[in-house]
Parts: C-alpha cells; sequence; structure tokens
C-alpha cells in the first residue's frame, strides 16, 4: 500500500440538525477525508496517471499546473509520492494556508497577484497563460485542468460510491463548478443508473456566467472561473443555482457551528443551494452534495479568520 491508495472511499454523512423540517433528507460526501483534505486528490492522480501512461510526462520530466489552490496542493501530493517536479501558477487571490501546502510539499510556486482580491475571468486567463509559457520549457507537462478529460472515469466511480452509500435512490445531485469535471463525471453516471435524478450546478452570484449574466470578482475559491468552462456542456445540469460568497460563507459556517463539520466556501455554496433544494422537494427524497475540502485550509481567510 501507498499513500495514493488512501484516495477515495470518504463517507456519505446525513445531515441532523441544518436541514428544517418537512425538507427533504441532505446527505454530504466528506471529500475532506481524502489525503490533503480535498476532492482534487482523485482529480490530480488521474490526469498524472493519464499523462504518464500515454507518454505526455516522461520519466524525469515535471508536471505544471494554474489553480486557485486545492489541485495544487493535490498534484503536489501526487507528484511528491512520485517525485516528479512540480511547477505551480496560483495568485494570492486564494489562501495563504493553500499556497504553503504546495509549498511544504514540494512544489515551486509562481504568484499572479489579484487586483481585486477575488477571482476574475482576467485572473484566470492570465494564469493559464503563465502556465503554458512554463510548460514549453522541454519536459514540461502541463496538465490543464480546465480542459483535461483524464479525470471524468474517476468522478463516474465517485457517483458509484455515492450509489453504493445511499442505500436508495438519488433524487438530485449538487455540486459547484469548477473545472466542471467534477460535475460532468458524476451527472453522467448517476443518470446512467437513474435517469429521474436532478442535476442542479451552482455558480457564485457575483460571476453567474452559466446563468446568462456577466463575470465578476467573487471569494469563492475553485469555482466560477468568469467563462463557461471547456468541461461544461449545455445541459449537463437540468438547474443552476447561484450562491453570493456572502451566502456561502455563512452557510459553511453554520455548517461548522450546527453539524460540527469543518469545510470550505464552495461547500458552503453548494449546501445553500442543497438546502433550497431540498426544501421544494419535501421528505421521503434524497439530495447528495459534497464536502469538497477542509475548512483547514481557509482559516487565514474572511470564511472564518477574525
Amino acid at each position: 500500500m501507498t499513500v495514493l491508495d488512501m484516495i477515495g472511499r470518504t463517507r456519505l454523512l446525513p445531515l441532523r440538525h441544518i436541514v428544517p423540517e418537512g425538507s427533504a433528507r441532505i446527505l454530504l460526501k466528506l471529500e475532506y477525508e481524502n489525503p490533503t483534505g480535498s476532492m482534487k486528490d482523485r482529480m490530480a492522480l488521474a490526469m498524472v496517471e493519464a499523462a504518464e501512461k500515454d507518454g505526455r510526462l516522461r520519466p524525469g520530466g515535471s508536471v505544471v499546473e494554474y489553480t486557485g489552490g486545492s489541485t495544487g496542493v493535490s498534484l503536489a501530493f501526487v507528484c511528491a509520492a512520485r517525485r516528479i517536479p512540480l511547477q505551480i501558477v496560483t495568485s494570492d487571490a486564494f489562501s495563504k494556508e493553500k499556497r504553503d501546502h504546495m509549498q511544504a510539499l514540494g512544489a515551486r510556486l509562481t504568484l499572479i497577484p489579484s487586483p481585486t482580491g477575488g477571482t476574475t475571468k482576467t485572473l484566470t486567463l492570465e494564469m493559464i497563460e503563465t502556465a503554458k509559457k512554463l510548460a514549453a520549457a522541454p519536459g514540461s507537462c502541463l496538465t490543464d485542468q480546465l480542459n483535461n478529460v483524464d479525470p471524468l472515469p474517476i468522478y463516474e466511480r465517485m457517483a458509484d460510491e455515492i450509489r453504493e452509500q445511499t442505500k436508495g435512490p438519488v433524487s438530485a445531485f449538487v455540486q459547484c463548478v469548477g473545472t466542471a469535471g467534477s460535475l460532468r463525471g458524476i451527472a453522467t453516471r448517476l443518470r446512467a443508473l437513474d435517469k429521474t435524478v436532478r442535476i442542479v450546478a451552482v455558480e457564485p452570484e457575483e460571476s453567474a456566467v452559466l446563468s446568462g449574466r456577466p463575470s465578476g470578482s467573487h471569494r469563492i475559491e475553485g469555482t466560477g472561473a468568469g467563462f463557461k468552462v471547456p468541461l461544461w456542456t449545455d445541459g449537463l445540469a437540468d438547474e443552476i443555482q447561484t450562491v453570493s460568497t456572502e451566502e456561502a460563507m455563512a452557510t459553511a459556517r453554520r455548517l461548522a457551528r450546527e453539524e460540527g463539520v469543518f469545510a470550505g466556501t464552495s461547500t458552503g455554496a453548494n449546501l445553500a443551494a442543497a438546502l433550497r433544494l431540498a426544501g421544494r422537494l419535501g421528505p421521503e427524497q434524497t439530495v447528495v452534495t459534497i464536502a469538497v475540502d477542509s475548512g483547514m485550509k481557509y482559516l487565514s481567510t474572511p470564511l472564518y479568520a477574525g
């Protein structure tokens, strides 16, 4: 067994206090049980393994990625375990904990300042272009998470975990859109198992581009790139909900205080949308959503600081 074998098989927790009476039950997939405290461990391992298998990443080569942090931490973890050099392009828009974690695992960081302090389309595109330039060096492999389809099968397997753990039908699945890879993989498999399942995508209210509104700056890390990401496809979701940064943070804090589940801002956005949906669906229904990562990654941010 290696440390990479610890990825996956996270638990599914029924929420008992935060869900109002008369609502559907909400089950929370505890992805912070993965080794780095994030669901991105699944994606990072899939991208590195696929690149090694098809020859994009050769022995002695290095990995390059642009990231808001969690993908970078997960790649740093996988690359450390595989002894692969890693270069990360990130920004001060994202938590210091994530940047420190990447460096602790041996990643080299290139930092792009955010004029707004948040995620914007301009910042995302600058990070991507910087990573492409770094990846032009001989022996470098850009994993390119926004365009990489290699993780889709592992998210389909995550859907199988969910169905096995629910021990019954899933009425709806709710997930924030970052790369759209997890939503796409999980939704595809859940629909293959049950065509009646409702898929709900979540995006920041301040940058609701999937809803046809202008892009803007927000602080829900790992979501809302500011443009329609390549892995997003029309018809992927039955419904798109928007959640503001303020509501996402407030819901994450409630989750910690009322359920003892300590998670990040995108988890708060997931839960805020899931609570609305559960109220509409009513009892005898089951809504599944994800605790994307640990609140330990956000202690210095407005989510928990002060």
